[in-house]
């Protein structure tokens, strides 16, 4: 792609349009901005700008439409995929400073809030009025919504509330040219054209900038139970998750750990958990609601289930502080992983009765090129994280054969009935498998939709599409 570098002229017209102390071309600041949290790639903006309002995006976006430089949106740097990657230079284009929750509407069971919140932030500060917003990823204390949104991301309660699809009501937007709207309506129905509110949901910033989110809300429940399943393999505690739902109940969330991962994050972060050593995997199931005897009786039936598929342990977390390093467990997962060894990760989503075959072929693939893997994930709703670990690989074997095997993983997930992305996306490193599950007719699609909303590419370029027709 031809764009056009920054250079004094434009760098001086940007400053005098949103303001000299948002605009920033120092080392460090360029440095920082180079990278996300996926694997260890780095690509160099040219100028961080820093707007704080809808005006300041509108007002850039204009002048680097008219010049024809790259724009890359990003949030809080959590990515997995590579999506907030300046991989052209450009401007990367920072939301830190839209960190406003706008109003909490209580009787309509709303909120409106700038993208720049901090997930966690978010859902305390509806919990503080008895109120849930159940999207929750594993990343949501230093997550921004508004990059939740851009990935379509979830979390463990996704199996029981929804994706973050279920609670965006309506988006204010800056189209690449600088026009602002609004994309849907503050309803809970909408069925008054296209649905611009759900393309946006998952578009990872290629095809316009969002500077004001409206979220549905429900009320907070009151009870919760949470339990842990041991397993001496783990096709008996992948086989166990969909059958807890033909059951008849559905956890708060559902959690899958395989022994690997669970052990580095007991070293990581010196959680105080006991590991028997013949635990394979582990289940974690958590139940909510506000009448606790319903829970528990869901628990019951549950645990009979467990039983079922050989569960040899299940234990129960008696108070709060045993939840909370239960679920940190869980959640510095990604984080220990990362700590303990060179790793890739893939974000793999089948139908939930599939998952069983998924971890067999994911183990059996990577006898196949050598690397060994740590799966985990919100197996409720099929979503399995898998790191791939490269162990005894050979750097050049790393470099060149690797990609081979992770195409083998998602012809797998394909052929099982899923997909490439449960919730990190596809951006920059996961492009090229794209069509593996998607023809050139449904990819020819996606480049229309591109096209219209960005027709000069300016905004994102490099994510998502393949580069070439063919993987």
């Amino acid at each position: 792609m031809n764009f056009t570098k920054i250079n004094a002229a434009i760098l001086t017209e940007i400053k005098s349009a949103i303001g000299d102390e948002k605009v920033f071309t120092d080392a460090e600041s360029l440095d920082n901005y180079s990278h996300d949290e996926t694997e260890d790639l780095r690509y160099q903006p040219e100028v961080v700008v820093k707007p704080t309002s809808t005006e300041d995006v509108s007002a850039l976006l204009k002048i680097c439409s008219a010049h024809h430089v790259p724009v890359t949106p990003r949030g809080g740097g959590t990515g997995l995929s590579g999506a907030a990657l300046p991989i052209y230079g450009g401007v990367s284009l920072s939301m830190e400073k839209f960190k406003s929750i706008l109003d909490i509407d209580t009787e309509n069971l709303q909120a409106t809030v700038e993208p720049g919140v901090i997930t966690e932030e978010f859902i305390n500060a509806v919990g503080e009025k008895g109120l849930l917003y159940p999207v929750d990823p594993s990343s949501k204390g230093s997550c921004f919504i508004g990059g939740n949104v851009a990935h379509g991301s979830g979390g463990p309660r996704v199996v029981k509330y929804g994706t973050i699809r279920e609670y965006i009501l309506n988006l204010e937007v800056v189209l690449p040219n600088g026009d602002i709207i609004w994309t849907g309506a503050n309803t809970l129905k909408y069925a008054s054209g296209y649905n611009l509110t759900q393309l946006m949901i998952g578009s990872e910033g290629t095809l316009a900038v969002v500077t004001k989110i409206v979220t549905k809300l429900l009320p907070k429940p009151s009870q919760s139970v949470l339990m842990m399943g041991s397993f001496s393999t783990n096709e008996d505690a992948c086989a166990a998750v969909s059958a807890i739902f033909r059951a008849g109940v559905t956890p708060s969330a559902l959690e899958f750990m395989e022994r690997k991962g669970v052990e580095w994050v007991i070293n990581f972060d010196d959680i105080k958990f006991d590991l028997k050593d013949d635990v394979a995997a582990l289940l974690m199931i958590e139940f909510d609601g506000d009448d606790l005897d319903d829970i528990l009786k869901n628990c019951e039936k549950t645990n009979l289930v467990l039983e079922q598929h050989n569960c040899t342990e299940v234990l129960f977390a008696d108070t709060a502080s045993q939840k909370e390093e239960l679920w940190r467990m869980r959640r510095t997962m990604a984080e220990s992983v990362k700590a303990n060894s060179v790793y890739k990760e893939e974000d793999t989503v089948v139908p939930r009765a599939a998952l069983p075959k998924l971890i067999n072929g994911i183990k059996e693939i990577g006898s196949k090129y050598g690397f060994e893997s740590v799966c985990y994930g919100h197996a409720g709703d099929g979503n399995l994280h898998v790191n791939i670990i490269k162990a005894g690989m050979s750097d050049e074997d790393w470099e060149n054969k690797l990609k081979f095997g992770i195409a083998e993983i998602f012809e797998l997930t394909t052929a099982l009935g899923g997909t490439l992305s449960g919730e990190h996306g596809i951006g920059l490193v996961q492009k090229e498998f794209m069509p593996i599950k998607y023809s050139e007719i449904h990819l020819d699609l996606m480049r229309g939709i591109k096209k219209v909303f960005d027709p000069k590419g300016i905004l994102n370029p490099g994510k998502i599409m393949p580069n070439t027709p063919t993987c």
